[in-house]
């Protein structure tokens, strides 16, 4: 039987064919936009979009203009004097300047109406008063009955306790709109049910209320001189505004909405100073016409980029393949020696206890190493997918090395190492998280221990030097090539040399060391040379960092 074996593609060839792969679309998606921009010129669709917009800003004003009208009339109605206290209407009026009269109807021909004391002298406003309080004793006595029934039927579905209506009166030559709050008083009864309301004065919605709510319902533009909004309220017999925001320079609204809920009669518009929907409109194709050119012209920067991209993306998919391999059997090693060791002792072999005690110990220790890289790749995922954090507390940097090596000695002490300690007494106190220092150090002396094959020697030194502690771990193992000491932090990355690679590793631990120290503030750096070992330096900064308060970790 004769075999054919297809030829596999180089790598260049495949770097290509991702190249096309991705500057097609690209080229497609430039003149697909060049299409649209057309498309849309001609429909006029930004316009429309402009005015969408508008009109869920004019929505949200309304709705947020009506949580201040509807919280100022909740207030003032629970001030409001019982059924049975009618003649402290006057009262209630000197304590709320802000409402021109105030009523209370009882049943037919019962009507309470006053207006403020400082207005009265106004023979305009006495006639104002006479008609509102004739007008409103009928209209109630047709009606008063429905209104009673509706504010119960807006209480039960709603749970608001008052409802705005609104009415005209005339001026001089103009109609004035009036918003009036109507409620149910403190003792209306279904037996006897009365009717309360008051009206608002105009100056004061004029002057006061509408300047400072379309105000606080845009955002401060202060910063934004050549884009502000603008927003207006008109009564619908009315084209000139009641009230406008700080931006407001004359001229028509583009968009308008009507009031539906606390002001009906009012009218809302919006605009932007100084410029039009079409201006917009005529700027954004220019620009998006610009941008399209610059595009164009940088596609030739995109394949280059792309190129790099997809070379780095090659690379690192084998380093994944080798971190892959490279933990399935650094999982795969402590894993075996635990169960071949734990099913010697089940079935009883061991008869000395000096033997059991040293079949305990290392399974102790080859859990510990199993927990060890379980941990590292447990930390490298939440670095990786951003949900890594710390628990920084002020801390005894010195005994948190001296607690970590003390755990680590029976590991160093039964590889051969001669081990030296060395830390600096009077330290100052350190914002770090302890169990991310501790494993740390523990990768260093992890490495230090595993590419010291010949001269078994591991030095820890804990001093302050310039404003900080510095943590060094020295070995005297296999170094590591200058040209590949700014590479050795970098994620799954091993050194070439044939003694790395002889060494199982998975490749994340100076990856970790880098990450975790410069999470606290800190820098970590390398000094050595191939054949005469390896120093680590960890250095930490003494006050709290910068880092460390703005990133949102925990203190």
């Amino acid at each position: 039987m004769l075999k054919f074996q297809i030829p596999r593609w180089s790598e260049r060839l495949r770097i290509m064919v991702l190249m096309l792969a991705v500057i097609l679309p690209g080229a497609a998606l430039i003149g697909f936009g060049v299409y649209h921009l057309r498309h849309i010129q001609r429909d006029k669709a930004i316009e429309a979009a402009i005015q969408k917009d508008y009109e869920q800003t004019l929505l949200i004003a309304e709705k947020r203009i009506d949580e201040h009208a509807y919280e100022a009339a909740e207030a003032a109605s629970a001030n409001f004097p019982d059924v049975d206290n009618a003649d402290e209407i006057d009262t209630f009026l000197t304590t709320h300047p802000n409402i021109a009269h105030a009523f209370l109807w009882t049943g037919k021909g019962t009507l309470k109406f006053r207006s403020q004391s400082s207005q009265m002298k106004d023979a305009q406003v006495c006639m104002e008063t006479s008609k509102l309080s004739t007008g409103l004793g009928a209209w109630w006595d047709i009606e008063g009955k429905d209104y009673i029934a509706k504010l119960k039927r807006i209480k039960a579905a709603e749970g608001r306790h008052v409802f705005f209506e609104h009415d005209w009166v005339t001026r001089g030559d103009k109609m004035v709109y009036q918003s009036m709050v109507l409620f149910l008083p403190r003792g209306s009864t279904p037996e006897h049910p009365a009717l309360a309301g008051f009206i608002y004065d105009i100056d004061y919605l004029k002057n006061d209320f509408f300047p400072k709510a379309l105000n606080e319902v845009l955002p401060n533009q202060r910063d934004m001189p050549h884009a502000q909004t603008a927003i207006m309220v008109r009564s619908e017999k009315d084209h000139y505004p009641l009230a406008a925001s700080e931006y407001w320079d004359g001229g028509s609204p583009e968009v308008e909405r009507p009031f539906e809920n606390a002001f009906p009669g009012l009218i809302l518009g919006i605009k932007l100073r100084g410029t039009t929907i079409a201006d917009i409109s005529d700027r954004f194709m220019r620009t998006s016409f610009l941008i399209l050119g610059s595009l164009s012209l940088l596609m030739g920067a995109g394949m280059f980029l792309t190129y790099r991209n997809v070379t780095r993306e090659l690379a690192l998919a084998k380093l994944k393949s080798d971190f892959v391999s490279n933990v399935s059997h650094e999982l795969r090693t402590p894993l075996a020696l635990i169960r071949l060791y734990a099913e010697t002792l089940e079935l009883g072999r061991i008869s000395t206890p000096g033997k059991r005690q040293e079949y305990y110990e290392i399974i102790r220790k080859e859990s510990e190493r199993l927990s060890s890289l379980i941990n590292n790749i447990l930390d490298f995922s939440r670095i990786e997918s951003g949900k890594k954090e710390y628990n920084f507390r002020e801390t005894d940097v010195a005994d948190l090395v001296r607690s970590t090596l003390e755990a680590y000695r029976f590991e160093i002490e039964q590889n051969g190492f001669e081990f030296e300690q060395k830390i600096d007494n009077d330290l100052p106190q350190v914002w770090v998280d302890r169990e991310a220092i501790a494993r740390s150090l523990l990768n260093l002396v992890n490495n230090a221990v595993k590419y010291s094959a010949t001269e078994k020697y591991l030095g820890v030194h804990l001093y302050k030097r310039d404003g900080g502690v510095n943590l060094e771990v020295v070995d005297r193992g296999i170094g590591i090539p200058t040209k590949e000491q700014a590479k050795i932090f970098e994620k799954f990355y091993r050194v070439g040399d044939p003694l790395v690679h002889n060494t199982k590793g998975s490749g994340l631990g100076l990856s970790l060391v880098r990450h975790i120290v410069q999470a606290h503030g800190g820098v970590v750096a390398v000094e050595s040379e191939p054949g005469q070992g390896s120093k680590f330096i960890i250095t930490l900064p003494v006050e709290r960092s910068e880092i460390q308060q703005t990133r949102g970790i925990s203190a």
